[in-house]
């Protein structure tokens, strides 16, 4: 018999319930007791929801990020942390955000964690720090309360847990000493969290070693050999998990692991599974990802069993299904989508419709196609909709394509003599100042928003009221005397969805929210067809606040790259041709802000390094055309028109010269939680383009002085020359509150003025 698992399950709840629990609470408007009980709620529905699976998960719920979850249950807390005398939770917090609940007086602010992205994903975890002294000591509650929870439920559990290497690889070390030499204090620790484990009687427990999709070193190899011959002794039977690749070289060294079974991702992996049916014991499990769990299209369930059938009848019971990898990365329910369109609903899965995908293959191996006949026609019907809806293909948008020539990506001249026209035109101030784009979102634009959409009043009205609060953004960095300004995206609801919404392709959820970090949910729009921009997005919002002020003011729009990477894209061509029709269609918006005389505009590309593949042999192949896509969007511009680009919480050092091939005339990065360390790059690379190193970490409520500023800032001159710097936040401050940001934003600019005295 062929049994099923997860690997794991959205945390946030159908209406993003732990969100509005999490943020209550920081607010201090409830009590910490009162977070614990809704977040039992919902793990308790989670867990409920998933029942039918011969195995489900615990542990992967998180109140902000599995990896420091990780970091509590190993003893792995930074200096700055240790020693709290409060409640557990509220120092978990302030490593995470630098400070916990408004309400707790005791709680002092300290500096967050660092934040990166989780592989190629954008989902953020918080970075485990270490040093030579670093000491684990097993804290194993969290864990241990959730598989209790699970019992007295009657449900089945798996615990999953992060693999040691994998966890080692995920940190950063503060001083000079190698990560892996803290391997023989941690596998101790991990041994006795799995006798623990082991202890409460469940019967399996997955270890996610994702590392071993990427391209590791001998090093690397010889850890995770160590570790699993290590944690063998414990005598619990392991499900080693990889998941978002290829293992490739490292293909053997999982079979050869000494664990009870492996998981695979067969959607990125499907070329490797026969090789690995003929590599891995016949003792061991063989667990397969053939759902997919990042993307939410429904799965042709008949070519999948047309593929399964002959390796249920090879493997037989040592056969296990799951989703590739959590079901983390897609919304809850598509059930609950009541407006989605019924065409573009019906192709459709949300985590809870994939785990019913999953039950009907189990379901059609166990007991024969006939079992399931009626839902496999209907995945059929479904399936044969999308692939020949008009709806999916425009052959104009093909045609254009087909006429992209490499001249479309090229600027009138080289960045110096554009520089130089620029500075005659602009007039800025040395360390001139600006923000990303966004300015808070209070909950009267919220609602304003919603009345709009729900028709209870009319564009002008809406026009009225969003005029007024970008009156009041531009009047407010006046005032803070910023030198570059935005009109704060008061009409937008988010970076991505906003355009989308406006470009023909896309279709909208209104309940496919996923989590992004924290209490961040993000909602992305479902790139289903070919790609056109109808008309203009955003000029009458920027022109409009260009008239109400004597400063520049930047055009903000989101580059084709970002767009993509934080969409759900299709899965029937290549992601590099939606790209060329995002740059096309984006290429459009710039010329026209352009035309109505915006002189400076902003094209963030916030994902571009998200997209980069696992393996470093392959990044080439991406970075040609995402950078060519960027280039065909930024620069058919003038060259007194100053182009910007945005990136945050992305390691960059290792592709600093595809980032300078964008030839953006002003790129700004998150520097302030990575205490400029994202610099490194420019000590050994002469950048030759202007940048701004944020220094205002905008994802945590801590008000920067303008001491600390300062002190970033003469950190970056050291490697830039000072005449390239900018002064800016990390990235948008659509999060915070007014109250958090004029303070933060009033010692940002004076920091700028103490340094122009300075040089």
């Amino acid at each position: 018999m062929v049994l099923t698992h997860n690997l794991g399950f959205p945390r946030i709840g159908k209406k993003r319930e732990l969100k509005f629990a999490l943020e209550s609470y920081w607010r201090g408007e409830s009590s910490l007791e009162s977070l614990k009980q809704q977040a039992a709620a919902l793990r308790k529905i989670h867990l409920l929801e998933q029942n039918k699976l011969d195995f489900t998960p615990v542990g992967d719920f998180s109140f902000y990020d599995q990896v420091l979850d990780m970091s509590f249950t190993l003893g792995n807390l930074p200096k700055r942390s240790r020693n709290f005398t409060g409640e557990e939770l509220d120092n978990y917090f302030r490593v995470a955000r630098g400070q916990t609940s408004k309400s707790c007086s005791s709680c002092e602010q300290i500096h967050a964690g660092e934040m990166t992205k989780w592989f190629d994903t954008n989902y953020h975890y918080i970075v485990p720090e270490f040093d030579e002294n670093t000491e684990f000591k097993l804290n194993a509650t969290r864990i241990l309360e959730q598989i209790e929870e699970a019992r007295a439920l009657g449900v089945n559990t798996k615990p999953v847990i992060i693999g040691p290497v994998t966890y080692l690889w995920l940190g950063k070390s503060k001083d000079q000493s190698h990560r892996l030499n803290l391997l023989e204090r941690l596998l101790p620790v991990y041994s006795q969290l799995l006798l623990d484990i082991k202890q409460t009687g469940v019967e399996w427990i997955q270890i996610d070693e994702p590392i071993l999709v990427t391209e590791l070193d001998a090093q690397w190899q010889t850890a995770l050999e160590k570790s699993y011959h290590t944690l063998k002794h414990v005598n619990i039977n392991i499900l080693l998990a990889t998941y978002f690749g290829t293992l490739q070289e490292n293909l053997q060294l999982l079979c050869n692991l000494p664990v009870a079974g492996v998981h695979i991702d067969a959607i990125n992996a499907k070329d490797e599974v026969i090789k690995v049916i003929d590599w891995l014991p016949t003792h061991k499990i063989l667990s397969l990802g053939i759902i997919n769990g990042r993307n939410i299209w429904k799965t042709d369930l008949n070519a999948l069993l047309d593929w399964l059938e002959p390796l249920a009848r090879l493997l037989k019971k040592r056969l296990w299904l799951a989703p590739s990898c959590s079901l983390l990365h897609v919304p809850v329910d598509l059930e609950s989508e009541i407006q989605l369109d019924s065409d573009i609903k019906n192709w459709l899965a949300f985590a809870l419709q994939k785990l019913e995908e999953l039950e009907i293959v189990k379901t059609a191996l166990n007991e024969g196609r006939e079992s399931v006949v009626t839902e496999l026609a209907k995945n059929a019907q479904a399936i044969q909709s999308r692939k020949n809806s008009t709806r999916v293909h425009n052959p104009k948008i093909k045609e254009n394509l087909a006429k992209i020539t490499s001249q479309l990506g090229k600027r009138t001249s080289q960045y110096p003599v554009r520089a130089e026209i620029q500075r005659n035109l602009f007039k800025l101030p040395e360390f001139p100042t600006t923000t990303i784009g966004s300015f808070p979102q209070t909950k009267a634009i919220r609602a304003t928003r919603t009345q709009f959409k729900n028709g209870v009043i009319d564009f002008e009205q809406y026009q009225h009221i969003m005029q007024q609060e970008i009156l009041h953004c531009v009047r407010v960095q006046e005032e803070l005397d910023l030198d570059v300004l935005v009109h704060g995206e008061a009409e937008r609801n988010d970076m991505v969805e906003y355009f989308g919404e406006q470009l023909d392709g896309y279709a909208f959820s209104q309940y496919g929210w996923v989590q992004s970090y924290g209490s961040r949910c993000v909602k992305p729009p479902i790139l289903f067809g070919d790609i056109s921009r109808p008309k203009a997005m955003t000029v009458e919002w920027i022109q409009y606040a260009q008239s109400l002020t004597s400063k520049p003011m930047k055009g903000m729009l989101t580059g084709p790259v970002t767009i993509l990477n934080w969409s759900f894209v299709r899965d029937d061509q290549p992601r590099s041709t939606s790209c060329y029709q995002l740059a096309l269609a984006i290429r459009e918006e710039v010329l026209d802000l352009e035309s109505a005389g915006v002189n400076i505009i902003q094209i963030d590309e916030a994902a571009l390094r998200e997209g980069l593949p696992l393996r470093q042999s392959q990044w080439n192949q991406y970075l040609d055309w995402a950078i060519e896509c960027f280039r065909i969007t930024a620069n058919g511009v003038k060259d007194q028109t100053q182009i910007h680009t945005h990136m945050c919480y992305s390691e960059f050092n290792d592709i600093i010269e595809a980032i300078a091939n964008m030839d953006a005339d002003v790129i700004t990065i998150e520097t302030s939680r990575s205490d400029m360390e994202l610099l490194d790059a420019f000590e050994d690379f002469n950048y030759p383009n202007e940048i701004g190193p944020g220094v205002y970490d905008i994802h945590s409520p801590n008000i920067p002085s303008s001491d600390s500023i300062v002190a970033l800032m003469k950190k970056a001159s050291e490697k830039i020359d000072a005449k390239k710097l900018w002064v800016n936040p990390d990235c948008g401050l659509k999060t915070r509150q007014w109250d958090d940001v004029i303070p933060a934003l009033t010692n940002m600019v004076a920091a700028a003025k103490t340094l122009r005295g300075a040089v």
